[in-house]
């Protein structure tokens, strides 16, 4: 592979250089992102714009310590439902238009909107991840502040193995807005902070940091450095963040802890789960808080002094091994709250021959051997897994298949991988689940998304190229029978590879993509 060893190279020498003091100020690499050739060669738009068609059904409820349903994070709201309460682009003349953030890199993942519509995302880069403030339009940086260097991009560096940094959860990827307008994430530090924006009299804007929590007591936190270039073994990297319905924050780590921080007055507890990983983020409802790990499914509840303890636990069937298109061996979705009656959790497992989509009653009381709703079988044979969260709205789940896409790496030269979408829904009157259609979209490696306002699901699609040109569509997918109404080619080469980055409807009806070099925005047009 001497293609990749240069680029893992190149790759150091510029981290190097930038790690000695060559930060860019803010906006300095903000520029559309370069097609690579080919561009000219494919199809630009297919299809025909959708008329939209409203979905009804149970909406998840407004969490009263995050920003609105649709504004607040990664998964859209806090029982991780993927769905919108507006419209997305219906596909009537789509613009496609891109922002460059940073030299390399610069991939923006969580997406979330103020409340005057300004974009509060974070982007990662190669020399550290940074939160930015940025116009909804033009996708120009209004503000940005540096979050420390993850431990495993440093080590990516020392050993040129970058595989590392792209099954790398930690670190602010998952990061959420509050209800004052704040963000929230845990750094590579093991510090929880709040980061407001605030705009000055000369009319700039900066972040400040308004609460800072320190786990370093309860979190090993022993990582690599440029002065220790290899870890010690003491280092558990923080996951995702969220609060609890009482404002509570919780916490997760990669090898299984499971923590809250008060935040009035910042006293932290934390268990920790002996042998089990978490690599995913987690919901929460009025109900309680429910986690993934590699081994099984928990809800959890807090005891009066914060400590947390589990209500109930279910183990799933894990596999022999790590698929490709895994981040490791469990399941890869972040647990979905959902139902007509607010009555179920979904996650997907990772058995070895067909994945399939598990649905449980989340209630604290469900009698013993009820809890599993169904077990549904998706994809084909030895080639099925997920590593994003299902979209659920109503008694309807939606489920992507990922299996064969394992970083930027993973899809050149026309590559793409087997795909595949299917909706499943849980019968009305609980007694199993049904498969009501399938799909053959090609969906490597986004966090899909529906609106409920216009009836489409978006995804981020890639489909085999003879001619060797990695060409990639924002696609749109009717939520009511799976036909693909319209794509739209949003660019070609790696760096518009989404790699693992959400699809996020913005209140104005802009769609956004993180890619691995920015931001791709989405817009219907005159």
């Amino acid at each position: 592979m001497p293609q990749r060893r240069n680029l893992a190279r190149a790759l150091a020498v510029t981290l190097t250089l930038t790690a000695a003091g060559a930060a860019q100020p803010p906006g300095a690499w903000a520029d559309g992102i370069p097609k690579a050739p080919g561009h000219r060669l494919v199809e630009q738009y297919g299809g025909a714009p959708a008329t939209p068609q409203p979905v009804p059904g149970k909406a998840p409820a407004q969490h009263p310590f995050l920003a609105a349903n649709g504004r607040s994070g990664m998964h859209a709201d806090g029982w991780g439902s993927g769905t919108y309460p507006w419209s997305g682009p219906d596909g009537k003349n789509p613009d496609v238009t891109s922002e460059q953030m940073a030299a390399l890199g610069g991939e923006c993942a969580t997406v979330t909107f103020d409340k005057a519509g300004r974009i509060v995302t974070v982007c990662g880069t190669f020399t550290g991840f940074l939160v930015k403030l940025l116009d909804p339009h033009s996708l120009r940086t209004l503000a940005e502040y540096q979050l420390p260097q993850r431990p495993s991009t440093v080590e990516a560096i020392t050993r040129l193995d970058f595989s590392r940094i792209f099954k790398d959860t930690s670190g602010g990827a998952y990061s959420y807005l509050d209800d004052q307008d704040r963000l929230v994430l845990a750094d590579s530090r093991q510090h929880i902070v709040r980061l407001a924006h605030e705009q000055a009299a000369d009319g700039s804007w900066r972040f400040v940091v308004t609460d800072d929590r320190d786990l370093t007591g309860q979190v090993p936190h022993d990582c690599v450095s440029w002065t220790n270039l290899y870890p010690s073994g003491q280092c558990d990297p923080v996951t995702s963040v969220m609060p609890d319905w009482t404002g509570r924050i919780w916490w997760v780590t990669r090898q299984g802890r499971v923590g809250t921080v008060d935040p009035a007055t910042g006293a932290i507890k934390s268990i920790q789960l002996a042998g089990e990983e978490i690599q995913n983020s987690f919901s929460v409802a009025e109900d309680g808080v429910s986690i993934v790990t590699d081994h099984a499914l928990y809800s959890f509840d807090a005891a009066a002094d914060g400590t947390p303890k589990a209500v109930w636990r279910q183990t799933y069937d894990r596999g022999t091994g790590t698929k490709p298109g895994s981040v490791n061996q469990g399941s890869g979705t972040t647990p979905d709250l959902f139902g007509e009656h607010d009555d179920y959790v979904a996650i997907t497992d990772n058995a070895d021959d067909r994945m399939n989509v598990l649905v449980y009653r989340r209630g604290a009381d469900v009698p013993e051997g009820r809890r599993l709703v169904c077990k549904v079988p998706v994809f084909g044979s030895g080639a099925s897994t997920t590593d994003n969260s299902l979209i659920s709205h109503g008694n309807s789940l939606v489920v992507e298949n990922n299996y064969g896409y394992e970083n930027i790496t993973s899809l050149t030269f026309g590559r793409s991988v087997v795909g595949g979408v299917s909706r499943i829904d849980v019968r009305d009157d609980g007694s199993g689940c049904d498969t009501v259609w399938e799909s053959a979209v090609r969906s490597p490696s986004t966090v899909p998304k529906l609106s409920t306002a216009n009836g489409l699901l978006y995804f981020y699609t890639k489909e085999p190229n003879s001619l060797g040109v990695d060409a990639w569509y924002f696609t749109a997918v009717d939520f009511r029978t799976g036909a693909t109404r319209w794509k739209r080619l949003a660019g070609t080469g790696v760096a518009y590879d989404n790699n693992w980055a959400p699809v996020t409807l913005g209140p104005d009806g802009t769609a956004y993509v993180g890619v691995f070099n920015g931001l791709v925005a989405v817009r219907d047009g005159s």
